[in-house]
């Protein structure tokens, strides 16, 4: 009974805990506490910011905000990838301002009110969000404070709430660039060029001297008497640490099989452009045709000769041959056309126009207060470009008059019957079948995959240091899903098939894993141990050279004792290290040299020299406006570092490449 009661007494609490877990998995549904624990796991953060977690459902929910603002903004809700990374990245922008900035600025004794911020967007202070805004501005792009309270007035009946949001956008925007504008401004004002400093810049920049020197290159050969030890390395990591930080990477190796058409399937794309090949050559209607049995639609475009080889060379030089008409069926690639000439003319490249409602009522009076426009071919609004000066054409909803033109080149319509060779199933399936032999022998270890590339005869590409955000394996983009699962899987492991754009079928295995932070000295030994045995090189390079050269008074003695000449090089100048063609730590050296004394040996980067400066000369081609100039980029360095540094002190972390 004692020990029974010892228990009860030391697990009592143990065991509440117990019961009350399993009461509240009664209770609570089970995704409900997955979600919980999801949102408690830094593995569905986005990223961080000064300390702050910015997790995936608040992040996508500024990207829909964005996304929203960008449609406003356009016009448009079509979006292609590279609109959505700038969404996202625009996104981001705007948390690393919320969160870091703006409360740097504040901490710093920076704010903007609320009586600056009406200013703002009343125009009277001069923000570019507000006054360059083109739905503020005229037709001169000016800006206008009537075209803002009309804007502003509307707000109220916009039910969609739509231009509120983007109203909203506009006044966090417009705070936003006013707190840029005072910290950037307090970085500029307050670095200043004294006179002493600009006297001591101008001096430095004017002072050259001339140089005689020998130089005696290390080589090439491995000296095996130099030896760098394993603590010398350790000890120049320690010393030099902050410079071997470095983002997750992983190393990898890839095999891609790329889809692409056996020769049956070119062959069937031939025949099948073959089969309505005297349909294309007599049809009244190409428009129709082209849409039924082309790879490309008619469009009514007028070319000028060389404009069609962005379609393909043998179609340009067929159409603007001398009395073309139909071709014989081309090829170019995998790719087979027919080309008809439709029509044949003299067409201006521009069109001076104006243009008006063609519902509008006294057209032709309307037209005399519009002011008119040079316009270039746009689709659907070819006849414009073919109408006569001083005529009117009437396209679509729209009337036109045509002011003036320019010169008429000879261009024609072309139509385009195209056929191009794509992978059959079994064509696709044959590649499968490649890289499922090669998954299947690897079994997920990298150990199989090697003697699986040997046994197949395939090439496993190497890539290392692949990064998180990366989205292309060499020439192939899109390859996102084969970085994720090289993030997710363990050194050693091989993939299954990963399929890209239906159109690249890759195995993957996993080479090494490098972690975000510092790299491990083991991985930077290599590095390290070549800058320590260059540094042994020279100095035991200018020891030999220093016996050699022992009591030899001049430097032609000393070139002919080294075997080498005597090289001159007149009007160096120190502030101009990396533009005169020589050895920075010879420049550094030669300018602090004593006039007319032999100095050396001196272990450069590619060399060991000894030198003497044979005269000094200060010019006048520096001035104070270069020094100003000068100063003046220092400053705009300073201010564009400001962000990347409040970053790395806020130590953020940017993770969205694990999920977008």
């Amino acid at each position: 009974m004692a020990v029974l009661e010892t228990i009860r007494v030391k697990l009592g609490i143990f065991i509440t805990v117990l019961i009350a877990v399993a009461l509240l998995s009664f209770i609570i549904d089970p995704s409900t506490l997955q979600s919980v624990s999801s949102s408690m796991s830094s593995k569905y953060d986005v990223g961080e910011i000064d300390g702050k977690a910015i997790s995936y459902t608040d992040f996508q929910a500024d990207v829909d905000r964005f996304t929203t603002i960008n449609e406003i903004m356009t016009g448009s809700s079509v979006s292609n990838e590279e609109t959505q990374i700038s969404i996202r990245n625009a996104a981001w922008q705007s948390l690393i301002d919320k969160h870091l900035f703006i409360r740097n600025a504040k901490a710093a004794g920076i704010n903007v009110g609320e009586e600056e911020i009406v200013d703002i967007l009343s125009g009277v202070i001069d923000s570019p969000v507000i006054t360059q805004n083109p739905a503020f501005c005229d037709e001169n792009g000016v800006f206008s404070p009537a075209l803002l309270n009309d804007f502003v007035s509307y707000i109220s009946t916009d039910e969609t709430g739509r231009l509120k949001l983007y109203w909203d956008y506009l006044i966090e925007s417009a705070q936003t660039q006013q707190y840029y504008d005072k910290y950037y401004s307090l970085f500029a004002q307050s670095n200043v060029a004294n006179p002493l400093m600009l006297t001591n810049e101008i001096e430095a920049n004017n002072n050259t001297f001339d140089v005689e020197f020998v130089m005696v290159p290390f080589g090439y050969v491995q000296d095996s008497t130099i030896v760098v030890s394993d603590s010398e390395i350790k000890k120049y990591y320690d010393a030099h640490k902050k410079f071997f930080q470095q983002p997750a990477s992983r190393d990898i190796e890839y095999v891609v099989y790329e889809v692409v058409p056996s020769a049956e399937d070119i062959a069937a794309a031939n025949e099948d452009l073959v089969k309505v090949y005297d349909e294309f050559a007599a049809a009244e209607n190409m428009k129709s045709f082209l849409l039924a049995n082309s790879d490309r639609q008619y469009d009514a475009t007028w070319y000028k000769a060389g404009e069609l080889n962005t379609v393909a060379k043998v179609v340009n030089d067929f159409a603007f041959q001398k009395n073309a008409s139909v071709s014989e069926v081309l090829t170019n690639g995998n790719t087979f056309y027919a080309v008809r000439v439709m029509e044949e003319a003299m067409v201006p490249d521009s069109v001076f126009v104006k243009y008006v409602p063609a519902t509008s009522e006294n057209v032709d009076s309307l037209l005399n207060t519009v002011e008119p426009m040079w316009i270039t071919q746009v689709p659907g609004f070819e006849d414009v470009m073919t109408a006569k000066k001083n005529s009117k054409v009437t396209v679509g909803s729209l009337t036109f008059e045509v002011v003036d033109r320019t010169a008429p080149v000879a261009k024609k319509r072309v139509a385009v019957l195209e056929k191009s060779a794509v992978p059959g199933k079994e064509t696709v399936n044959s590649f499968y079948s490649k890289a499922n032999t090669l998954a299947t022998k690897s079994a997920g270890k990298y150990e199989n995959f090697q003697a699986a590339c040997t046994e197949e005869g395939v090439y496993a590409h190497p890539v290392n240091r692949m990064l998180e955000s990366s989205s292309r394996l060499g020439s192939i983009d899109h390859t996102k899903e084969v970085t994720r699962w090289a993030f997710e899987a363990k050194v050693g492991d091989v993939s299954n098939i990963i399929t890209v754009d239906n159109n690249y079928f890759i195995v993957a295995a996993l080479k090494g894993i490098h972690k975000e932070g510092y790299a491990d000295v083991k991985e930077v030994a290599t590095q390290i141990e070549n800058v320590l045995y260059m540094e042994k090189a020279g100095e035991k390079k200018a020891a030999e050279i220093a016996e050699k050269i022992a009591g030899k008074g001049t430097m032609e003695a000393i070139a002919e004792a080294l075997e080498t000449s005597v090289s001159t090089k007149e009007g160096v100048a120190f502030s101009s290290l990396t533009t005169q063609g020589l050895d920075p730590k010879f420049i550094g050296a030669a300018s602090v040299a004593e006039d007319g004394k032999i100095c050396g040996p001196l272990a450069g980067t590619v060399g060991v020299y000894v030198y003497k400066v044979t005269g000094r000369d200060t010019g006048a081609f520096y001035t104070e406006d270069d020094a100003k100039a000068y100063d003046a980029q220092k400053t705009q360095y300073t201010t564009q570092a400001v962000v990347s540094v409040m970053m790395e002190e806020g130590k953020v972390k940017d993770n969205r490449a694990r999920f977008f």
